[in-house]
């Protein structure tokens, strides 16, 4: 596939939903202190593989099959209705760089079953427990996965979720460093340098001692 040729990988990711007795669930899954996202608490997904590629789709086709294909390796679940929710541009001083597109997606019922190694703990999660738990430190979050999150807080069930659905949202994030910690910037914050907003714009998350603080006009 053509648009699957340049120097960039492409990978697919899950949010992954369901209703739950407190509201709206989201599954999370805790990555071990070694490799990928190390220690960190992500939405199952990974790399597109030859398989999901097929002849007349583009990427982001191939990235919903990585998305179904990995969240069954690593949860052990099939998920249905995925609908295209964002996609994300690492920084340039990423060592190897995933264009990753996220996909809403329902579950289908099946029981959790974590793959042993990859997976250290995969829960059903509400987005106000994660957030109230990573502002304590007990859970580590990267910014895509927080600022998914962050649109989630204001969905009560999943069919809420998926009717906000609009244009998709794309992130080609630049990172800056602070006396205190980092921030990330995105296209309209007055900062950003490829495609900076109006003085005093923002888009971006600050990311210092807990809790993270996210602006966006």
């Amino acid at each position: 596939m053509s648009d699957l040729a340049d120097d960039m990988r492409v990978a697919g990711t899950a949010v992954v939903l369901r209703d739950g007795d407190e509201g709206l669930e989201v599954l999370l899954l805790r990555r071990p202190a070694t490799g990928s996202f190390p220690g960190a608490w992500v939405f199952p997904g990974g790399r597109v593989d030859p398989g999901d590629e097929s002849a007349g789709d583009g990427e982001e086709q191939a990235a919903l099959r990585a998305a179904v294909r990995e969240t069954r390796e690593e949860a052990g679940i099939g998920i249905r209705d995925l609908a295209t929710l964002s996609r994300w541009v690492p920084p340039v001083e990423t060592p190897v760089r995933f264009r990753t597109w996220f996909f809403l997606a329902r579950e289908c019922g099946d029981q959790l079953k974590p793959n042993a190694g990859e997976i250290e703990e995969a829960v059903w999660m509400t987005p106000r427990r994660a957030f109230d738990r990573h502002a304590t430190g007990a859970l580590t979050l990267f910014p895509p996965t927080w600022v998914t999150l962050h649109a989630l807080l204001e969905h009560r069930r999943v069919d809420d979720a998926f009717a906000s659905l609009s244009a998709v949202a794309r992130y080609e994030t630049h990172m800056q460093k602070l006396e205190s910690g980092m921030r990330a910037l995105w296209a309209g914050d007055e900062e950003h340098p490829g495609a900076p907003g109006a003085a005093g714009a923002r888009h971006r998350l600050t990311m210092g001692t807990p809790p993270w603080t996210y602006e966006r006009d």
